[in-house]
């Protein structure tokens, strides 16, 4: 019994050594990726979706508004982004609008500009989840906003991907959006 356990106290030391080795050499071996900080540049088109749109007829309605969609972003980290989203609603509309003391005027908008700046967190190769704040600009007037969303993308090659954008618009005592678009971007700057 003692030779058997003498052998092991002296084996076990030199198998945790062994493993460790092989371990990190291992680890060590595989291809890492450096990670290079990009810009990235994309235009998208879709449509903008409002609970709170006016008819013709006068009565509240779901609206469907056409955009344009030009982002910017700096991919500053692996999993990181921030960048300049802007949407551009092509048509002129009717909303109502909170006027406050739970009172609701209808407003018009002519083809308003909404950019918002956004921070990105890509938690797998895919997916992006961002948060912004940012305005809305019409020559009605103007409104506060904070933005969602939520985006997938696919690689082509070369830096290209295709992507597809959920977001939904908050805008501050006035109306809410929510989006839906597919865009291509480029990124330059990766290696």
């Amino acid at each position: 019994m003692k030779t058997y356990l003498h052998t092991h106290i002296r084996v076990f030391p030199a198998a945790i050594v062994l493993l460790s080795f092989f371990i990190r050499n291992t680890a060590c071996g595989q291809d890492k990726k450096v990670f290079k900080p990009s810009h990235e540049l994309g235009i998208n088109i879709g449509h903008e979706y409002s609970f709170s749109g006016i008819s013709e007829n006068g009565g509240k309605n779901l609206i469907v508004l056409p955009y344009w969609g030009l982002d910017y972003n700096f991919r500053f980290a692996e999993k990181f982004s921030l960048g300049l989203h802007t949407d551009f609603i092509v048509e002129s509309f009717k909303v109502e609008t909170d006027a406050g003391e739970n009172e609701e005027e209808v407003t018009e908008r002519t083809r308003p500009i909404a950019p918002a700046l956004m921070g990105f967190y890509k938690p797998t190769e895919h997916w992006n989840l961002g948060l912004g704040m940012g305005g809305e600009f019409a020559k009605e007037g103007n409104y506060w906003l904070n933005r969602i969303a939520v985006e997938y993308s696919v690689g082509i090659k070369n830096g290209w991907e295709v992507f597809g954008v959920f977001q939904y618009d908050l805008r501050w005592s006035a109306y809410d959006t929510w989006t839906l678009g597919l865009g291509i971007s480029k990124s330059f700057g990766k290696r």
